[in-house]
């Protein structure tokens, strides 16, 4: 049963990858695996933990699924709730705020502006909420989907390389920051230039064959006649109130201790209030399709389905213990520092890295490692852009593959080899300076 497991996860994730050539949509195929993970767990548990009765009772089992899935949905309500405000600003055209000034159409400028906003802004936000932001930036900036598709993959390995420095950008930095175990201005100084060497790397190997200029969309193009009848000064108010409400999601956190999803809660209320006020006086007929009504039923509700299947799917594992046996050996095998390291970084874009995180901080003891030991620095690195190799190996990817519908294969062929150059470079760098 424990490598049946495995195996079900193994075949799951080939038919994500294969989405297009089988035609059964990805969120189908991780709902399923999801599913039939934790269907082999509970029916053969006495075999995966060999009939040991403090891991293989049902009511245990059930007890550490929806543990996990109340992690998983705290992920998913955030997801969609920052998602509702950017469709919310999107539907306003608030964004003109920031693409009226973008005057650039040459290719390779393009590419290093939106790159270099999308590094420094997910270290203050995060790289999911990042990723949302600029993918509803791009659809402004550029009509071909070739394009689109390639500079929203540069978002992603941007958006995971800024998150990885900061101890706010990234879950898994935030999990080691949490516990101690890296501090913030050391987390800072030791990582922001190797994470720049895992922007740039890629920026110039991408900059080589891009040529030309993009073509800029439509004005209407989308869902609806986007901000007809709003004001200039409507449109920035909308702006301000749904970036602010982002920016304020890490500040309220710090505050109340609440998880993120709450924070970005308040700042949906926030908007969703205002927005209500402003169209009350014109009436449904005229701005219905600006309120949050018909707003959130833009939402791609299958890729929020996509990761929850996906999410699920890694718990199963993590309880069956498949992550902890992958840690142990990878330790035994290794031993060295970078090298455990640098296999958790490529593992990361296959496996979601927050579980093999939550494994390496079982295994390392702080009495082993102290507190901003490489051993951490080097784990935040690997483990926050490791899974840029891979569309669906972070979180800011699954959430841009959802809202550009980019496809696996397409992902592996064109930016795998970038993300790699960069990762690696990262790692160089890092040994380089600290090493």
């Amino acid at each position: 049963m424990f490598i049946l497991m495995a195996v079900v996860f193994v075949l799951g994730y080939l038919a994500i990858a294969l989405e297009h050539p089988i035609r059964i949509n990805k969120a189908a195929s991780a709902i399923l695996t999801g599913a039939v993970v934790w269907a082999i767990l509970m029916l053969g548990r006495d075999a995966v933990f060999h009939g040991d009765p403090a891991h293989a009772e049902p009511d245990g089992l059930v007890h550490h699924l929806l543990e996990h899935l109340g992690d998983i949905a705290s992920i998913l309500f955030f997801l969609m709730g920052a998602m509702t405000i950017v469709e919310l600003v999107d539907v306003h055209e608030g964004f003109r705020v920031i693409t009226d000034r973008i005057s650039a159409t040459k290719k390779v400028p393009l590419l290093w502006i939106i790159s270099l906003i999308t590094f420094f802004l997910s270290a203050a936000l995060d790289n999911l909420t990042t990723t949302i932001v600029m993918c509803a930036l791009l659809r402004k900036l550029i009509k071909d989907k070739h394009d689109l598709w390639m500079f929203t993959g540069m978002v992603v390995i941007a958006a995971n390389a800024g998150g990885a420095w900061s101890p706010i950008g990234d879950v898994t930095t935030i999990m080691l920051w949490v516990k101690g175990q890296v501090t913030t201005v050391n987390i800072i100084v030791k990582l922001i230039v190797p994470s720049l060497v895992c922007l740039v790397l890629p920026l110039l190997w991408l900059g080589r064959s891009l040529k030309g200029h993009v073509e800029r969309p439509d004005a209407l193009v989308g869902h609806g006649h986007h901000g007809g009848g709003v004001t200039a000064g409507e449109r920035v108010a909308v702006f301000a109130l749904g970036v602010g409400a982002l920016l304020f999601v890490p500040v309220f956190k710090a505050f109340t201790h609440l998880p993120p999803f709450m924070g970005v809660m308040l700042g949906l209320g926030v908007l969703w209030v205002y927005t209500e006020i402003i169209h009350m006086r014109h009436g449904v007929d005229q701005r219905g399709h600006l309120m949050v009504v018909a707003v959130i039923r833009r939402i791609d509700l299958p890729s929020v389905l996509f990761f929850l299947g996906i999410l699920v799917a890694v718990a199963g594992l993590q309880v069956a213990g498949h992550l902890t046996l992958l840690a142990q050996t990878l330790d035994r095998t290794l031993g060295d520092v970078y090298l455990i390291n640098s296999a958790i970084g490529v593992l990361s874009a296959i496996v979601d890295n927050v579980p093999l995180v939550a494994a390496a901080q079982g295994m390392y003891p702080m009495s082993q490692y102290p507190s901003d030991h490489i051993f951490w620095e080097l784990l935040a690195f690997c483990a926050g852009t490791g899974g840029s190799m891979l569309i669906i190996g972070s979180a800011a990817g699954v959430a841009a593959m959802g809202i550009m519908h980019i496809d696996f294969i397409w992902y592996l062929k064109r930016m795998a080899f970038p993300a790699a150059l960069g990762y690696v470079g990262g790692i160089l760098c890092f040994w380089l300076l600290w090493g």
